[in-house]
């Protein structure tokens, strides 16, 4: 099975019902990268696979073949959506660019991936233009999105899709240095959409408000391709807190997934209000970066739902997730998702034997969900998976993690090339983060290694505040609360942390000078 054939067993059970929906702009600025369309409208399923269709025999026109890399420079709306199916239904690799990225990461990119086509909103043209020439050398035509609906071609016969045909060429978020080409097959996304299918309880009758840009997989696999497979309704919005509350408390969505940042923009607003009567939403998700603590429990205050935290990541969908029927415990990831298996790895190099619970590890992944490779990079490609003593072969995440002891649900340290070794002891950011954090007055916190002459490194953290602090109180407190190798030997304020579109700190472009 493939992806379209996925998609039209749900639209036949319902052709005529909305499978698309979008909304004119709101009034206020957008608090997300992903933007709406300029009207709103609808597709119905069967309208949705017409359009598909139409535009992937008209792809096929333009000499778009299998395996062909077709990018799309799309804002969220029914264009991209439609270019997606498109893409999947002629065998070609879709490739969702980050509106966010300007002339050197697209140079980048194209220039890697190459892609025959190019489907752009006007607005990026000017930014296309800048390109090098030898950026300019691995990129095709170029259709603009006004043009994507109106385009046919013969709907004929095309070529058949396999299982382990590449999908999507997915480029990660590059949090500790250049994004990479992860090449993500067709059974990969089966995996993870049958797998939350399952584990969220997905139905015909879910609406789903998404919020979220359908250049990243949150957005687009776990959001957009899971409520087609589903046979649910997608109600794409642009984000904005005031807007967004309205409608889920005027029932008009039962899911709502986001970022960490649109929680917090969503408690400020339940805060001015008072709360909230949310019941008709059946599940929050949050993803994409760690949620703190202290939202998940704003957040139940104020509505009395407990957000459902989970872990994916570009090269393996979704890997973790905390029960949908359970218990949901902040401050971690939960369990494995159906049909997929981790380990925590200990020893030289983060490789070996599997800790115990309650120890740290590296957390390795396998399963159908896990990525065939990076795009054109074998040495980065088997630098990225390990073997364990039975000779099972496990992608290795890069992200530090233990297992608790009591309960099994896994909670995650900080990413492996972010450990601290502060005389010869590990410092675990995210643990020093979570305290800075419950601290009065500090919003955020980073906190990353610096080299130091005695002890090798020493934490710092970046903090960002609601107000002055004092940072004798603070380092006094957190003294109370860590080790005392774990208390930070600076505190730099910074008016924000740098972050990429869907909230995840970029550790790497914090200033260098403490």
């Amino acid at each position: 099975m493939n992806l379209p054939d996925l998609f039209a067993i749900a639209a036949q059970r319902a052709p005529e019902k909305a499978a698309l929906r979008w909304s004119a702009p709101a009034e206020s600025p957008a608090e997300s990268p992903a933007e709406s369309p300029a009207a709103a409208g609808e597709l119905t399923y069967a309208a949705l696979a017409a359009a598909a269709a139409r535009l992937a025999a008209a792809l096929a026109a333009r000499g778009v073949a299998p395996g062909d890399r077709l990018a799309l420079y799309l804002p969220n709306g029914p264009e991209i959506v439609v270019a997606h199916l498109a893409a999947l239904r002629l065998g070609a690799v879709g490739l969702p660019i980050n509106l966010a990225y300007r002339r050197r990461e697209i140079g980048a990119m194209l220039a890697d991936a190459r892609p025959r086509l190019l489907l752009a909103d006007p607005a990026v043209l000017p930014i296309l233009a800048e390109l090098a020439p030898a950026e300019r050398a691995g990129l095709g035509a170029v259709i603009l999105a006004e043009e994507i609906l109106g385009l046919a071609g013969d709907p004929g016969p095309l070529p058949p899709v396999a299982a382990e045909d590449p999908a999507l060429l997915l480029y990660t978020s590059g949090t500790t240095g250049p994004s990479r080409g992860a090449v993500i097959r067709h059974s990969n996304v089966l995996a993870t959409v049958t797998g939350l299918l399952a584990a969220w309880a997905w139905e015909p009758r879910d609406v789903l408000l998404l919020c979220l840009p359908l250049f990243h997989v949150h957005g687009l696999v776990v959001g957009l391709d899971c409520a087609l497979a589903a046979g649910a309704t997608v109600d794409l919005r642009r984000f904005a807190a005031a807007p967004v509350v309205d409608a889920l408390a005027a029932g008009e969505a039962t899911l709502f997934f986001g970022v960490p940042t649109l929680y917090v923009r969503l408690v400020e607003e339940l805060r001015r209000r008072g709360g909230a009567d949310l019941s008709a939403v059946r599940l929050f998700c949050s993803g994409s970066a760690p949620l703190p603590p202290e939202v998940f429990a704003a957040f139940r205050a104020l509505t009395g739902h407990e957000i459902l935290e989970r872990y994916g990541m570009t090269e393996a969908g979704m890997i973790l997730s905390n029960p949908y029927l359970g218990p949901r415990l902040p401050g971690t990831v939960g369990t494995p998702l159906p049909g997929v298996s981790v380990r925590i790895a200990g020893g030289a190099a983060g490789e070996g034997r599997e800790v115990p619970p309650g120890e740290a590890g590296e957390l390795w992944v396998r399963g159908g969900n896990v990525f065939s490779g990076y795009y054109q990079a074998p040495e980065k490609t088997a630098a990225s998976f390990r073997h364990d003593e039975l000779g099972e072969r496990w992608f290795a995440t890069g992200d530090l993690a233990r297992r608790d002891p009591r309960t099994g649900a896994i909670a995650l340290l900080g990413r492996r090339a972010e450990l601290i070794l502060c005389g010869g002891l590990n410092v675990y950011p995210r643990e020093v983060e979570e305290a800075l954090a419950a601290f009065p007055g500090v919003r955020e916190a980073a906190v990353v290694g610096r080299p130091h002459p005695e002890w090798g490194e020493v934490p710092v953290a970046y903090l960002v505040l609601d107000h002055p602090i004092d940072e004798a109180e603070l380092a006094a407190y957190l003294r109370r609360e860590l080790a005392a190798f774990k208390v930070p030997r600076a505190f730099r304020p910074l008016e924000a942390l740098p972050r990429n579109a869907l909230g995840k700190v970029q550790k790497h472009l914090l200033p260098r000078e403490a």
